[in-house]
């Protein structure tokens, strides 16, 4: 009997330590990643993709851990040397992460696509699970906010998250086509769930879901669609998630971002520190589980992924 499959989807670190705990249960022949790339960007010269290369560090064992990004035994001569000459040092690249984006941006001038670049550069750090870019067709993320819009790598690395923001757009979404890599896992008669792990809703997970063609699916789904909070206790365990829903005037609170998802979840998953609000998502008309969300270690990650696969398979 053919195994099961999942799809998970997402962005930055809090994203990538559930899919960790993910990769330590399924093979990579029952699980996918779709990962948001609104936050890619030219710079120096060099396409850069911040989320991919973060689930590719994390499943490789080579994240850096020091820093909370990058590569594991990083040196900066390169941007010490860019500093001595006057150039643009407010986007760190280290010397080995320097490496991954000159390769991808070689490999893209020649002509290949995202997705082909993003297997190839996988395999080459003896990962087997699929990485899937949200597109081959750029999208990018850009902040509004009270002093005007800023590119997403603008507002989050150069500004610090400084500027309150007032909304978001995605820029080339109209354009942005479904590759035929995504749409083979969310049509496969197999897929069993799909995870929307605990990144950032709105800058995350919103540009995945503008791609045209991935709502429509999740949407329509006959498997369950899942997301886990990536609030807890009205805080961001990791991002400016919290301080954007202030800022919008939306409430710091995990059902919020229940709400946000509304039309597509089959089920979300709360923090045990937020269980009192377990009737209030379940009056949305979504099931939910209550566990700990808070992943600080391996075992935690573990934990929850087996939590979040038997909450699917209890929902389907």
């Amino acid at each position: 009997m053919a195994a099961d499959r999942y799809v998970a989807i997402t962005g930055g670190v809090g994203g990538a330590k559930l899919a960790l705990g993910l990769t330590q249960l399924l093979t990579p022949d029952e699980l996918c990643f779709i990962v948001n790339t609104g936050d890619d960007f030219e710079h120096l010269g060099l396409h850069i993709s911040p989320d991919i290369d973060t689930l590719l560090y994390t499943l490789a064992g080579q994240s850096n851990t020091d820093v909370g990004w990058g590569r594991r035994g990083e040196t900066w001569q390169f941007m010490h040397a860019l500093r001595e000459l006057g150039g643009e040092t407010w986007f760190n690249l280290g010397d080995l992460d320097l490496a991954m984006h000159i390769e991808r941006s070689r490999r893209l001038r020649d002509g290949a696509r995202l997705t082909s670049v993003t297997r190839a550069l996988a395999a080459a750090l003896k990962v087997e699970y699929e990485i899937l870019p949200m597109s081959d067709t750029p999208v990018r993320t850009m902040i509004a906010t009270v002093g005007g819009e800023l590119a997403f790598q603008h507002y989050f690395v150069r500004d610090r998250c400084a500027p309150a923001v007032t909304g978001f757009r995605f820029d080339g979404a109209a354009a942005a086509t479904l590759t035929p890599e995504i749409a083979r896992h969310l049509d496969d008669p197999r897929l069993a769930g799909v995870i929307i792990c605990p990144s950032n809703p709105f800058v995350s997970v919103d540009p995945v879901l503008a791609v045209a063609g991935i709502h429509e699916r999740l949407a329509s789904a006959r498997v369950p669609v899942v997301a886990v909070s990536p609030i807890v206790a009205g805080a961001a365990i990791k991002g400016p998630t919290a301080k954007m829903m202030l800022e919008l005037k939306i409430p710091n609170s995990a059902v919020e971002v229940a709400q946000h998802y509304r039309h597509l979840l089959r089920g979300f998953v709360l923090d045990s520190q937020d269980a009192a609000l377990e009737a209030a998502v379940a009056a949305l008309g979504i099931d939910t589980v209550v566990t700990q969300t808070v992943m600080l270690t391996l075992p935690d990650r573990m934990q929850l992924a087996s939590d979040v696969l038997r909450f699917i398979k209890r929902l389907k």
